[in-house]
């Protein structure tokens, strides 16, 4: 018998590979301990059977961030249980392998209203998080909204500037007719609340609500409940 010893220590004896080395396949999901993946470094080991994918290449894990299509009635926060390997978008053209460590110390950005769906944010990067935030009056959100009711006279223009929400007056916006029932608003930093509001104050209804853009990034056709990566050269 012998006493149980870190993956990483055990790879980097079987692969002559330095620890470093070691720790940097075991965190890229290339090694398998008893066929299972471990991505824990420290993991411990004895007698079972540890291996290293053929096609591993040594890569430093940065941080990612993800977009998830978030359905109508959950809590933004609850959408962080849609985030694992299994709802990944088949059309997710990213690249990146997933990884478990792609799924812990997610931050959420620019929360989306329990009665909102569409594009939710998760990210790992300081950079992200923070330039969403210090930028979220500047950066354009994109909705879809799908109304009923009859618009009032002069409603489009009242929408895209002269409405006053919480007593303040709103800044101005743009909003066209995507088609007979759906509008298309593009505003910064709207509040919880606020585009139903919007809605009300012309005659309309709120049918559906969805987010399908922030920034220079869109939702695309992201299916409900499911997520894919921020692609390499996307930028908010």
């Amino acid at each position: 018998m012998t006493d149980p010893i870190r993956l990483s220590k055990r790879l980097a004896e079987q692969v002559g590979c330095s620890r470093r080395e070691a720790e940097l396949y075991i965190e890229g999901g290339w090694v398998t301990v008893d066929g299972q993946v471990v991505e824990e470094p420290q993991f411990k080991v004895e007698q079972q059977l540890v291996a290293l994918h053929p096609e591993a290449v040594l890569t430093q894990q940065e941080p990612i961030t993800l977009i998830v299509h978030k359905p109508v009635g959950m809590v933004a926060d609850d959408a962080l249980k849609l985030l694992r390997k299994e709802t990944q978008a088949a059309a997710d053209l990213s690249a990146i392998r997933p990884l478990q460590r792609h799924f812990e110390r997610l931050t959420m950005c620019l929360p989306l209203d329990t009665d909102a769906c569409g594009l939710q944010v998760f990210t790992q990067n300081f950079s992200v998080s923070r330039k969403l935030n210090e930028d979220i009056n500047k950066l354009e959100q994109e909705f879809i909204v799908e109304v009923s009711g009859e618009l009032v006279s002069h409603g489009l223009k009242r929408l895209a500037h002269g409405l006053n929400f919480r007593g303040k007056p709103l800044m101005p916006c743009k909003v066209s007719w995507q088609n007979e029932t759906r509008l298309r608003f593009a505003l910064k930093n709207p509040l919880p609340g606020q585009i139903r509001h919007m809605c009300e104050a012309v005659g309309l209804k709120v049918i559906n609500l969805k987010r399908i853009r922030i920034g220079g990034v869109p939702m695309a056709k992201l299916p409900l409940g499911e997520w894919r990566y921020l692609g390499p050269k996307e930028k908010f």
